[in-house]
């Protein structure tokens, strides 16, 4: 599907627009002006650019996180409900807002927890 339908999602929408315009989304992007919808489209397109792996431990981003992450003890309560709900998720600067890559869930949780990220 390459137009822009009243059908669509508002992310398939945001998706089908970047292929109509034949371009990804440029990267990094501000992630906190990013309409959430196309934060999807973004994280996707680094997730392609990363060839699946994570931009963090270099796992595929398909299955689990490297062991080094996996072993790290997560204090799920400093997270939001739902945090753990998507297994990739968009890692950005909290100092910058700008995009870094696509990250394990868990890998984004040690980022923050234990690196401030």
């Amino acid at each position: 599907m390459n137009d822009i339908s009243e059908k669509q999602t508002p992310t398939e929408a945001c998706g089908s627009l970047a292929l109509a315009l034949g371009s990804a989304p440029s990267l990094p992007t501000n992630y906190e002006e990013l309409p959430i919808p196309m934060r999807r489209v973004v994280r996707e397109e680094y997730v392609r650019r990363q060839g699946g792996l994570c931009s963090h431990c270099n796992a595929p981003l398909a299955g689990e996180p490297s062991a080094s992450v996996q072993k790290l003890r997560i204090n799920e309560r400093l997270f939001p409900p739902n945090f753990f709900k998507w297994p990739v998720h968009l890692h950005h600067s909290h100092d910058t807002g700008m995009t870094i890559g696509a990250v394990h869930c868990r890998c984004n949780a040690a980022l923050w927890q234990y690196h401030g990220e």
